[in-house]
């Protein structure tokens, strides 16, 4: 009778397998199985990052038109950031500061810093790309936008996340467009507010969505409707065309991923490569 074994001769050819061979057939093994609701629900990193780089978009235009002051804007930003920090250590009761042990005095002394140093440059960072075209200023930033979008951490294990590059393409694009605004003070706020969005409010996200995942629900719509009313204010048919595509992506795009679940077909069996489900650590004792 045949073995599958390599250490004895038996009369067979080394490519013989008897009737038995398919028996070992599995299929989708490790197939995971997907939930609507659940995929809806991690599908809101992706429309919160969209709503935010929309926000940051329409914010620019409208300092740029000289609708919003950067007064306006600048102490919008300072409640809004003292709301969120309080949000944010009243989520889980101040147990990841304690954890941390980074105390309230040295987040201030960061804020105070970061805004000296990005006051003291705004008049650089208004008169850096002087020299480059508007329509080079406008594409470059388009495609440092996109670049974050596609390298943000939306929580996947890939190799092409990285959080740190995809906030670093982000600080790019609010410098090019500051430097297109009228004064100083608007590039100081502008870079300002970017931080405040493409670098903390993910954070806030990220805790609201792991500790409270009813109110990450809430404010995820209300950004949503936040960012479609603004950008409604500049162009209707854009409204309409950013509207679909944040339908497409909580709604259409997981009933393709589940619908496609049904089609998933890898196949396992004797012919993969061997795994030692052994324990052989006594042999190296």
């Amino acid at each position: 009778r045949w073995q599958k074994v390599l250490y004895e001769r038996q009369p067979f050819p080394d490519n013989y397998v008897d009737q038995r061979f398919l028996e070992e057939l599995r299929k989708n093994v490790h197939a995971r199985r997907y939930r609507y609701r659940a995929v809806v629900f991690q599908s809101g990193a992706v429309v919160q990052q969209l709503c935010s780089v929309c926000v940051f978009v329409v914010t620019w235009w409208y300092m740029d038109a000289g609708v919003l002051s950067p007064q306006g804007l600048f102490a919008a930003a300072l409640v809004s950031s003292l709301l969120g920090y309080i949000l944010f250590d009243a989520v889980d009761g101040g147990a990841g500061r304690r954890a941390s042990g980074r105390a309230r005095w040295a987040d201030l002394k960061s804020t105070l810093v970061f805004a000296a140093f990005t006051y003291g440059f705004s008049p650089v960072l208004k008169t850096l790309t002087e020299s480059i075209s508007t329509d080079t200023i406008y594409a470059m930033s388009a495609l440092m936008l996109l670049g974050h979008l596609i390298f943000f951490d939306y929580g996947a294990n890939a190799a092409i996340v990285s959080s740190t590059l995809s906030l670093n393409m982000a600080i790019f694009a609010s410098v090019c467009l500051a430097s297109r605004l009228p004064r100083s003070l608007h590039a100081f706020v502008m870079v300002t507010f970017a931080m405040q969005i493409f670098a903390l409010w993910p954070m806030l996200q990220k805790k609201l969505k792991a500790r409270t995942p009813r109110c990450y629900v809430g404010v995820t719509v209300l950004f949503a409707l936040a960012a479609l009313a603004g950008l409604a204010t500049i162009s209707s048919v854009g409204a309409v065309l950013f509207a679909s595509l944040l339908l497409a992506i909580s709604c259409l795009c997981p009933y393709w991923l589940i619908r496609l679940q049904l089609l998933k077909d890898n196949i396992h069996g004797p012919w993969d490569e061997a795994e030692i489900k052994e324990d052989l650590s006594r042999f190296l004792m």
